[in-house]
């Protein structure tokens, strides 16, 4: 990786941490993520130039600091006077390696504050927190980007009218946070695992950064002091399934880039210890309380992580839990991944029957994954020109290069020969 490429990756680790600084100094989100970007903007300009510096975080907390003060204090007298605050390194900067982690965990449950709505919540904590675009939240919901921006903007707005205070929530309200912060780390590794736009298949940074602040979760909720019930389970299951997940990703695409299908991946690539830790976490907390939505998503991940081979898979189990799993979180993603458990078992007949339901549901109009599934389907169906056609709706359709890339590819395997 080139020097370019490691200060980028830095950058995108310390934004939401300079931003949780600077939210210890004003409830104003909106300016405190503006004076962040101007930050971010300008260490990309002079690191390369000047070289990195010894404090990286430090040297961006005191330039955001900077460009908050100038941005919120209109008097030139006070504004010199903070900023010798700021560069002295008062609250910013102070004690930033011991406190990066609860911070950005802090920043989440700002985010989640219950002033805003579910939907909002999660929107801005992807946006401060995860660093995904606008388009990519927009994807991710299955709405238009523009809706997206408004949402996003609103929050913010809200954020500020609340006066909300960069410290933990009250005891009252953390387990209905707990629940958007679970969300949104979901949200977050599957964008890096896959992600939804672009020329790169996977970030591996984002999904890395949603492993690590999942492992904090995990030992913030098992802290009875924090907690006012019992929420293991459910972060236990999270962290299991983000590593069952990220432990097939080395295997996921070829050296030049082309997506590879589970079934066609070479399995002693997998990451053996993130999958032992994954297994060891499920066999640790399922069946130990209320099973919840991220428990059963880490057992179908155990399921297939488990198997040797592709024709090894316990289909007829991993059904069984995406069954259980539409009941007690229903969606058209798990009702989509359902319709694939149901073709392995069934045959892809009764998988596209189910995915006929799904044909009228308007949350599913701005994405390609339904006409990807159908194209599979119907290639099992041995239906090659309606599967050449549903490859193509899905290629036009995808807003990663490399998906558009794979299902063109795919699509191409079953043209006609020539005459």
């Amino acid at each position: 990786m080139n020097p370019a490429t490691d200060a980028e990756h830095l950058l995108r680790e310390l934004a939401p941490q300079v931003l949780s600084a600077l939210l210890r100094r004003t409830t104003d989100f909106s300016a405190a993520e503006d004076a962040v970007q101007e930050a971010m903007l300008a260490a990309s300009q002079q690191w390369p130039r000047d070289g990195m510096p010894d404090d990286p975080r430090g040297w961006l907390v005191t330039v955001a600091g900077r460009r908050l003060i100038d941005e919120i204090r209109g008097d030139a007298a006070r504004r010199r006077r903070e900023e010798r605050e700021v560069a002295l390194g008062l609250p910013l900067a102070a004690d930033h390696a011991d406190t990066a982690g609860d911070d950005t965990l802090s920043l989440l449950f700002l985010c989640c504050h219950p002033s805003l709505s579910a939907p909002s919540q999660l929107a801005l904590t992807l946006r401060a927190v995860g660093g995904l675009t606008t388009a990519q939240i927009a994807s991710a919901f299955l709405v238009p980007e523009a809706s997206m921006a408004q949402r996003i903007s609103r929050a913010k707005q809200a954020i500020r009218a609340a006066g909300t205070r960069f410290e933990p929530p009250p005891i009252e309200e953390r387990s209905a946070r707990l629940v958007v912060v679970t969300q949104v780390l979901y949200l977050i590794f599957n964008e890096g695992y896959a992600a939804s736009s672009g020329a790169e298949a996977q970030r591996a940074e984002l999904a890395g950064e949603a492993i690590r602040l999942a492992r904090l979760l995990l030992r913030l909720v098992q802290d009875a002091r924090w907690a006012p019930r019992d929420h293991t389970g459910e972060v236990a299951g999270l962290l299991a399934l983000l590593l069952l997940t990220d432990a097939r990703r080395p295997a996921r695409t070829t050296p030049d880039g082309l997506l590879v299908p589970l079934a066609e991946q070479d399995r002693s690539l997998w990451n053996a210890d993130q999958i032992a830790e994954g297994l060891a976490l499920v066999a640790r907390t399922l069946g130990t309380g209320a099973v919840g939505p991220y428990q059963l998503q880490a057992a179908i991940a155990a399921l297939h992580d488990e198997a040797s081979t592709a024709d090894a898979t316990d289909w007829p189990q991993i059904l069984a839990l995406y069954t259980v799993l539409e009941r007690v979180m229903p969606s058209p993603v798990v009702t989509l991944n359902r319709a694939v458990a149901l073709a392995e078992v069934h045959g892809p007949l009764a998988g596209l029957a189910v995915l006929g339901t799904l044909d009228d549901d308007h949350r599913m109009a701005a994405t390609h994954r339904v006409d990807a599934v159908r194209a599979h389907l119907l290639e099992l169906a041995g239906e090659p020109d309606a599967a050449r056609a549903a490859y193509q709706r899905a290629a036009r359709r995808a807003g990663s290069i490399p998906e558009q890339r794979y299902l063109a590819f795919r699509a191409s395997r079953l043209a006609p020969p020539a005459s």
